[in-house]
């Protein structure tokens, strides 16, 4: 696929952001924290472990030697930047980058500051404790293949060796992490809630990381009156993360692996022992550290040993929710085709089109009215309101304008800071 060159691949622009990015850049850190015996825990059950924060103080509060990684998204910056940390940054950079490209409209001048804000708090979490670090794509670029390329390889130019590069799943999602994989760029494939989205990731678009935010299945099984909200993101993460081990272990070319995200409490750290990688907040760390519990109450769970308990006056069919955790034969036939014809599937609307023809419900039919009753709910949707739509489509699509919302709020106050410079 042609990528077509635009102001955000001036080569000019380009350079000076980098080098905004990595001015007073020190290098990885070496942090001196002592160890967590119950984090060794759960290193010993193989489980990577990330603080899910872009606050360099919160997570000193709860860092230790078995702590590898930290993610950010666009709300967990979009909170550092409305302390106003990062407002000084916004008005010198803003001049360095006009100075770079005097043309540049004020649509891309915030998208740029935006990315170099992302950049810079990344940078500082490496500086401060040497850990590999998911920087977040602007939402904007969700459908973009071409622009999401373009700033994908920038933060990868910018730190290859400590950053991930996090990618929204969408159909272009998937069509953009299998181009990045294909690069040699290490894509962490975002905002999955299912097994199923993400075997099709892990089969087609090979990223390094795919995820399931299970905390907030369950809080949608729970605010939707489903049923008890226990277990339900549990079962999903779990089963999702046998069915990636089962494709590395299988399949060479497949090194993709699973972050159990959206922790929302200690308790769920140990259900989840042994998942790949474990993501959580400050707050929720300390939670487990916390827990009275010993060795022996890790154990590796099985999906299928899960119980589910749903309400099935409210409507909801068990098969709805058992997509979750389920992969049957008319989607692995689906994804199978998909593979075999990957160099035809260029677009989102390519991929769309082969999983209709296969009668695989994965994408849902997204107006812009669609997006904006969704935004205006909240991450956690309505489900009445949209029968017919999967459920991880839809708490996919909730996520990404959950994003977009709390970045147009990091972009008004750019736009503030810079509208007299």
């Amino acid at each position: 696929m042609d990528i077509i060159v635009g102001v955000h691949e001036d080569l000019m622009l380009v350079q000076a952001v980098r080098e905004l990015a990595l001015e007073d850049f020190k290098g990885p850190g070496k942090p001196e924290h002592k160890s967590q015996e119950k984090f060794v825990w759960l290193r010993e059950m193989a489980s990577k472990l990330w603080l899910d924060t872009g606050d360099v103080k919160a997570a000193d509060k709860v860092w230790s030697p078995e702590l590898e990684g930290l993610t950010t998204n666009n709300t967990l910056v979009n909170q550092v930047v409305q302390t106003g940390a990062m407002d000084g940054l916004v008005v010198y950079a803003s001049r360095k980058i006009k100075q770079a490209r005097p043309d540049i409209t004020l649509n891309d001048l915030v998208i740029e500051l935006a990315f170099l804000i992302n950049a810079k708090i990344a940078l500082s979490l490496v500086q401060k404790f040497g850990a590999r670090v998911s920087v977040e794509l602007h939402p904007s670029l969700a459908s973009d293949i071409p622009r999401s390329m373009a700033f994908a390889r920038r933060y990868y130019e910018i730190n290859p060796e400590y950053f991930f590069i996090k990618t929204p799943i969408s159909p272009a999602g998937f069509v953009i992490t299998r181009m990045l994989s294909q690069e040699g760029i290490a894509v962490n494939f975002t905002l999955g809630f299912s097994a199923r989205q993400n075997y099709l990731a892990a089969r087609f678009s090979k990223p390094r990381f795919v995820n399931v935010f299970f905390g907030r299945l369950n809080q949608m099984v729970e605010e939707n009156g489903l049923g008890s909200p226990e277990n339900v993101g549990e079962k999903a993460a779990l089963a999702s993360d046998e069915m990636v081990k089962n494709f590395r272990s299988s399949m060479l070319e497949i090194s993709t692996q699973q972050i159990a995200a959206s922790m929302h409490s200690g308790r769920q750290i140990a259900t989840l022992a042994g998942v790949d990688v474990l993501t959580m907040p400050p707050k929720i760390a300390q939670e487990y550290l916390d827990l009275q519990i010993d060795r022996n109450d890790l154990i590796q769970r099985n999906w299928r040993d899960l119980e589910v308990n749903l309400n099935h006056e409210r409507g909801i069919e068990a098969d709805a929710l058992s997509q979750l955790w389920e992969i049957g034969p008319q989607f692995v036939s689906f994804v199978e085709d998909a593979v075999r014809h990957a160099h035809q599937v260029e677009t989102g609307d390519d991929l769309v089109e082969l999983s209709r023809k296969h009668h695989v419900a994965l994408f849902h039919d997204w107006s812009a009215e669609d997006r904006q009753k969704v935004q205006k709910k909240g991450k956690i949707p309505n489900v009445a309101d949209w029968p017919g739509a999967p459920i991880d489509d839809l708490m996919t699509i909730a996520a990404i304008e959950s994003f977009a919302k709390d970045q147009v709020e990091l972009d008004s106050r750019i736009e503030r800071l810079i509208a007299f410079e």
